[in-house]
């Protein structure tokens, strides 16, 4: 191991996954450790905060030290730390928060308060090398948004979610129909079975001249085609879910030809696009992706999928993209609050 580059752990708490990550400021992962607490909120069809906090609790510090012992580094050779600090289910910030802030007092080292959006925003540039400036699509079960990406801590934004968040709609969706949680690799499933023209649903936002997306309508329309279809056989369900993703991919790419559009009236063309977040997972909306970006003379760049899903490596990223930018100083106080809301840009 080159001990003389810079390392960080990184530490992530914001919903549902307990993780710690250590990485080198070179871009290797020495370690990512995930622990899911899928089965623990599947019962409920979604993530109950209690439950989640709870188990944060629990675990953060076995997943730290999991971490250490997959890098083969003891806690003093971690040259800083860095903790998701927002936005995200208050409870779960507080536990990763509160022990990242620990640990760098007790072992006297830079703290760095990161933002779970950036660290999505940032992945690209860990596992793809992606240079500023490049468009940005976020899409998870919480947020959905497109950001014009210039540099660390440097966003434009362009539109977001007016209601539901893109995988927040897949999740639903999927409940309506009696699938499992998570709900979007249960539709993507049963959408490769399917016909997506059976069923026309709405397309909305489609050809608006602002950036948002709204989804809350699809998700109605859903829950009235299931309601006039029950009981579902096999064929309907697949059908079904097939015409909902469809949907989503068309809207998606619309409002990303929207956002390219924008960006070459700024005098920006043949940006990557990136597509960061736990949809970015999806397979079909990938390849509706990349065709939007090929159409603008872009590329599509997407981190694996290992690192869609929220993770502690993209956190120890971001992390680390802020500490070097501090000049390897301290970056955050350690009375620094964890943030329920902190958007990355107005």
């Amino acid at each position: 191991m080159n001990t003389s580059l810079h390392t960080i752990l990184g530490i992530e708490s914001s919903c549902d996954e307990t993780a710690a990550a250590i990485v080198r400021e070179d871009g290797e992962i020495l370690a990512n450790i995930v622990w899911s607490q899928m089965a623990q909120h599947a019962p409920y069809g979604g993530v109950v905060p209690e439950i989640a906090s709870r188990a944060h609790v629990a675990m953060m510090d076995k997943v730290i030290a999991q971490a250490c012992e997959q890098a083969n580094m003891s806690l003093q050779q971690v040259g800083a730390i860095a903790a998701t600090t927002g936005p995200g289910l208050i409870g779960g910030l507080m536990v990763g928060l509160m022990t990242g802030k620990a640990l760098a007092s007790v072992l006297q080292k830079p703290f760095v308060a990161v933002n779970h959006l950036e660290g999505h925003a940032l992945t690209v540039r860990l596992t793809n090398k992606v240079e500023f400036p490049y468009l940005l699509l976020l899409v998870s079960g919480g947020h959905c948004q497109v950001l014009l990406t210039r540099g660390v801590g440097d966003y434009i934004r362009f539109g977001g979610t007016m209601d539901d968040a893109v995988g927040e709609a897949f999740d639903k969706t999927a409940k309506l129909m009696g699938l499992p949680y998570p709900g979007g690799p249960a539709i993507e499933k049963r959408a490769r079975e399917g016909d997506p023209r059976r069923f026309k649903l709405p397309l909305s936002m489609v050809g608006a001249e602002h950036g948002d997306f709204s989804f809350s309508g699809l998700k109605t329309a859903v829950l009235r085609l299931v309601d006039s279809h029950r009981p579902l056989d096999e064929k309907t369900t697949a059908d079904i879910c097939a015409s909902f993703q469809y949907t989503v991919g068309e809207i998606l790419a619309d409002r990303m030809m929207h956002a390219f559009k924008r960006c070459e009236a700024m005098g920006l063309k043949n940006l990557p696009l990136v597509v960061a977040g736990g949809v970015a997972a999806n397979q079909f909306l990938r390849g509706r992706l990349a065709q939007v970006a090929k159409d603008f003379g872009a590329e599509l760049v997407a981190p694996p999928i290992a690192l869609c899903t929220d993770n502690a490596a993209m956190i120890a990223w971001a992390g680390m993209e802020r500490w070097r930018l501090n000049g390897w100083g301290q970056c955050d106080v350690l009375d620094t609050e964890p943030r329920a809301r902190w958007p990355l840009a107005a």
